[in-house]
C-alpha cells in the first residue's frame, strides 16, 4: 500500500492530582482551547473537551505518527504550564497517570455526548465513580484508582 490508513479514536481521562477542585470555570474555556491547541497542532484532530473542576475528558482522532503516551505528556506538561504561567492556580498539577481508551467509529457518537454533558453527569456521580465505572466497562482492576 503506497498510503497510511488509520481510524484511531481514542478517549483520554486527566484528573487533578489528588482530584483537587482546581480548575475553575472562569478559566476552564481557555484551557479546554489551550489542550486543544497542544493536540492539533501535533497532527491529531481534538473532537470535544469537556470536564470538571477535578477532571478533563478529551476525544480525538490520533494521527498515525503520535502515540498516546507522548501525546498526554505534552498535553499534561504544556496545560500546568499554561495554568501556572497564567496566574489560574500556581500550585496545579495533574495526577501522574490517565486514561487512554480507543473506540471505533460508531462509538464515537455516544462517547462525544457523554462528554458534552460531564458537567450535567457530574451532579450525580462523582468523578472516581466515574472513573471505576469506566474502568470496569472496560474490564481494567479498579483496586488500584
Amino acid at each position: 500500500m503506497s498510503k497510511t490508513y488509520n481510524q484511531i479514536f481514542v478517549h483520554f481521562v486527566l484528573i487533578v492530582k489528588n482530584r483537587y477542585p482546581l480548575i475553575n470555570p472562569q478559566w476552564e474555556f481557555r484551557l479546554h482551547q489551550y489542550i486543544k491547541s497542544v493536540i492539533d497542532n501535533r497532527g491529531n484532530k481534538t473532537l470535544i473537551i469537556n470536564g470538571t473542576k477535578d477532571h478533563v475528558h478529551i476525544l480525538i482522532s490520533m494521527h498515525n505518527t503520535e502515540s498516546p503516551s507522548g501525546l498526554m505528556l505534552c498535553v499534561k506538561r504544556d496545560s500546568s504550564k499554561f495554568i501556572k504561567s497564567n496566574h489560574f492556580c500556581p500550585k496545579f498539577y495533574w495526577q501522574e497517570g490517565y486514561g487512554a481508551f480507543s473506540y471505533t467509529k460508531s462509538h464515537v457518537n455516544s462517547v462525544y455526548q457523554y462528554i458534552q454533558n460531564q458537567k450535567e453527569h457530574h451532579k450525580k456521580v462523582s468523578s472516581l465513580d466515574e472513573m471505576k465505572s469506566i474502568l470496569l466497562k472496560l474490564g481494567f482492576p479498579v483496586d488500584s484508582i
